[in-house]
């Protein structure tokens, strides 16, 4: 095995391996203080390999570890981002690496890369002993050592001793550390026996910060191949109790003097390890342990270091449940050794995960804020005032809490200390909202808003209201008319509308707008319609710059209209006329400030269709007309999610739905007939289409199902209390020669159109449109007259002259035809079926 290992560290210490600075009290004698008698560490293993092995008759099951137990390397990476410095050295890799560290890269990085060749020698160690056991059979996953064959042991044995003339402690622990696993090559009990013998290894380094980091390795490795092993983990917290006294020895002491290190900025330096060690020895572990490691905790007095600890690993269940005889050791810690407040930062982060008996909920909280509030440091002050608020949400009133934000306010506003602190505060406000789903309560706390104003920073504040809006709509089952409410989300929802820009994204805009739309939703008065109405106007006021937040705004003044024609009646009628044509000028003043014309033309067709139910009938004339207006505006092709697309599809869709309006729209007596039919088709006319489009004829023949309609005595479907032009012209015969008239010049279009299709390569074309006008004369034709009956002949064998035409709706559309002639009303069509031919594509 090719090692290489670092140097000894420099400094006050000359080794790795002398127990000088050590002040416990117990005697603890150098490992290789035994090198001294004249034996080796070679002939010292070699012995060790021969001694008998004293496993027990059932092998234990090792226990794996759960998904409740957080891993290093969950751990690894926050910890090398906080323990982290600009500072420039060079550092010899060891663990087999060919490379060295070059002077230019960062402390951090040579510590990571270590990391990893450790990680990858416990990894590669195992793979190559366990693909030696594979001759002449593969081992099973669940193997013991009488498995192993006697070249890889023998192999596997010879590295260990190799590891055992390493002279220095601790390249020595960590290489033998990092192969733990490959003892169960070995023997049966060698797991166990090494993690005992590296734990009594370890009290030979002098350094007790070293001490502490290479006990956390231990006890990573053995929770990771013997969980079960609870022993030697519990050995290396007990050793670690007995060596807290040489923080503050005299060597210690010097070290950092002469480095000029505080001593509450070292002790934050055995915080990872000491979290990790404590972690191991709590997970799983039963009461009496817990209960007997925290006696001997309150025996060593003044040690914050290690009770901050304690309240990080062990379970949150147990220090809550003892989170008085916490607060009382804090309060016997020293100050000057390391702050009260992180002490009780850690307790609040366990009791907001379980919950305190309950008649000391208050007299905790009153004793942790007493500590808090005095943290002259803004920066450490939010730090533990934010956790501090999931415990008071949980188990106070709105009461408490709003003492608790009037005091945050009163130390971050100071110098805008807030402009520093907007995590922390992000991370209140979220811990509040869960508990408070009723918004008249959060709103009537006196400081929630205030609170609020110190979000000055624009996209922090438009992420708090967007959080509280999506709780909001979460959450609330009823609409509101609250005025307290009202204002306070009004207030927010028009801090995330001024928020937008011309660099705003669409995405963006659509998160905001359906927010809104979603408060907006939630807003009812009830019966008072007037009241609905002006909140609808300083909405739109409000909230202009989102287009699908005015859109929303005009439906929802529709259906407020709707929903006036429904409940005001009788004595109320000219009251409920005045409202709705409120309600229409609001939609037509608002409609024009829109941008796609694709929505004002169909807000302009819905909003004329809710004044016709109204009977408002000049209002519901102005919307129909503006619409036929807006016709030539709309351009040949539209943005749709990016990307340029032709307009016809859409603008063929709002036509015919525009069409079926019609049939209801009473003629206006100073206009003439058919007015607005006729003004829609010669905006069609005029209208620029595409090259080689059919959509003009399409329309053309999608009028004419109109126009029959119209032509009938009793119109399909009426509007009630509003008279259609079959009541105000009764079937005049000079109304129905209009009719007539129309059609007539729609066909001709039609043909014309058709014949020159014939006359270029627009031969599918022609067979397509001749057959949707075959289709329209059967359907809304009277083909009793010969004329007609002759034109749907010639369309029907025009639509198949070329082959094009569908076979199987053909053929249906025949057989539909046949049934048809068999009544006695449409005999007719039987001489007609006799002249439809099929025709086979060529």
């Amino acid at each position: 095995l090719k090692t290489k290992y670092s140097k000894a560290r420099r400094g006050g210490r000359k080794g790795s391996t002398s127990s000088s600075s050590s002040s416990s009290s117990s005697v603890v004698l150098d490992p290789l203080s035994s090198m001294l008698d004249g034996s080796d560490p070679l002939s010292l293993f070699a012995a060790v390999s021969q001694t008998p092995e004293l496993g027990r008759k059932r092998r234990e099951k090792e226990e794996e570890v759960g998904s409740d137990f957080e891993p290093w390397s969950s751990k690894r990476g926050e910890i090398l981002s906080r323990f982290t410095t600009t500072e420039k050295l060079s550092i010899n890799l060891f663990m087999g690496s060919d490379k060295t560290s070059s002077p230019s890269s960062a402390v951090s990085e040579k510590v990571r890369t270590r990391l990893e060749e450790l990680d990858d020698l416990e990894e590669g160690s195992q793979r190559e002993i366990w693909s030696m056991c594979a001759d002449p059979h593969p081992l099973p996953e669940s193997f013991s050592a009488d498995d192993v064959n006697d070249t890889a042991k023998e192999t596997c044995l010879n590295w260990f001793f190799k590891i055992a003339s390493i002279r220095e402690l601790v390249p020595r622990l960590y290489v033998e550390a990092a192969l733990l696993k490959c003892n169960r090559f070995l023997t049966k009990s060698g797991i166990q026996e090494t993690l005992q013998r590296l734990t009594a290894m370890i009290r030979g380094i002098g350094d007790p910060l070293v001490a502490v980091y290479a006990r956390a390795y231990l006890c990573r490795v053995g929770m990771e191949v013997a969980p079960h092993l609870k022993d030697s983990l519990n050995k290396n917290f007990f050793d670690l109790l007995a060596t807290f006294r040489q923080i503050h020895g005299e060597s210690v002491q010097n070290q950092l003097a002469q480095q000029r290190v505080e001593i509450p900025i070292y002790l934050t330096l055995y915080s990872p390890a000491i979290h990790w060690i404590l972690q191991c020895v709590a997970y799983r572990a039963p009461e009496v342990l817990l209960t007997e490691m925290m006696d001997r905790c309150k025996k060593l007095g003044n040690n914050a270091l290690l009770l901050n600890s304690v309240m990080w690993a062990f379970r949150a269940e147990f220090v809550a449940m003892r989170a008085t005889d916490f607060i009382g050791m804090i309060k016997d810690c020293d100050e000057a050794g390391f702050p009260k407040h992180l002490l009780f930062a850690s307790l609040g982060r366990s009791l907001s995960c379980a919950d305190p008996p309950e008649s000391e909920r208050l007299s905790i909280l009153n004793d942790a804020w007493k500590v808090i509030t005095k943290v002259r440091s803004p920066r450490d002050y939010i730090n533990c005032a934010e956790i501090w608020v999931e415990f008071t949400c949980r188990h106070f009133t709105k009461r408490e809490v709003n003492t608790i934000l009037a005091d945050i306010i009163k130390h971050m506003t100071p110098d805008r200390a807030f402009e520093d602190a907007y995590p922390q505060l992000q991370s209140v406000i979220k811990k509040i909202l869960p508990h408070f789903h009723d918004f008249s309560v959060l709103f009537s706390m006196e400081k929630f808003l205030p609170f609020l104003d110190m979000f000055q920073k624009d996209s922090v504040r438009v992420e708090v209201c967007k959080s509280i809006m999506e709780v909001f709509i979460k959450h609330q089952q009823e609409a509101t008319r609250d005025p307290v409410i009202l204002n306070a989300l009004l207030h927010i929802c028009k801090t995330m509308h001024d928020s937008v820009n011309a660099l705003t994204l669409d995405d963006e805009k659509r998160s905001l707008s359906l927010l809104i739309n979603g408060f907006i939703r939630m807003v009812s008065f009830g019966r008072d319609f007037e009241q609905q109405l002006s909140f609808c106007v300083e909405a739109r006021a409000t909230f202009c710059n989102l287009e699908p937040v005015i859109i929303h705004l005009i439906h929802t003044v529709n259906q407020l209209a709707m929903e006036t024609r429904c409940v005001m009646k009788g004595n109320h009628s000219r009251k409920t006329a005045a409202f709705v044509r409120a309600c229409a000028a609001y939609s037509f003043i608002t409609i024009p400030s829109l941008t796609s014309i694709f929505n004002r033309l169909n807000l302009y067709l819905l909003s004329g269709e809710v004044a016709l139910a109204n009977q408002c009938l000049s209002q519901a004339d102005a919307f129909l007309k503006t619409a036929v207006s807006l016709l030539p505006e709309v351009p040949r092709t539209i943005s749709i999610e990016g990307k340029q697309r032709s307009s016809e599809p859409f603008l063929l869709d709002f036509i015919n739905n525009f069409l079926s309006t019609l049939l209801v729209v009473p003629d206006h007596p100073e206009q003439g007939v058919l007015y607005l039919v006729r003004g829609l088709l010669n905006m069609v006319q005029d209208y620029t289409w595409e090259d080689n489009s059919d959509a003009k004829i399409r329309v053309y023949i999608s009028a004419l199902p109109l126009l029959a309609a119209m032509s009938q005595e009793s119109y399909l479907y009426t509007i009630p209390k509003v008279d259609s032009n079959e009541t105000l012209y009764g079937g005049d015969p000079k109304f129905i020669a209009e009719i007539n008239k129309l059609c007539e010049t729609l066909i001709g279009q039609v043909l014309d159109h058709l014949k020159g299709l014939g006359r270029d390569e627009g031969v599918r074309r022609q067979g397509s449109l001749a057959f949707s006008l075959f289709g329209c004369l059967l359907a809304h034709g009277d083909l009793r007259n010969n004329k007609l009956n002759q034109l749907a002949v010639n369309l029907w064998n025009l639509s198949h002259k070329h082959g094009f035409c569908d076979t199987r709706t053909s053929v249906r559309t025949l057989e539909y035809i046949k049934h048809q002639a068999q009544l006695a009303d449409l005999s007719h069509l039987s001489d007609m079926t006799a002249r439809l031919s099929l025709q086979s594509r060529t």
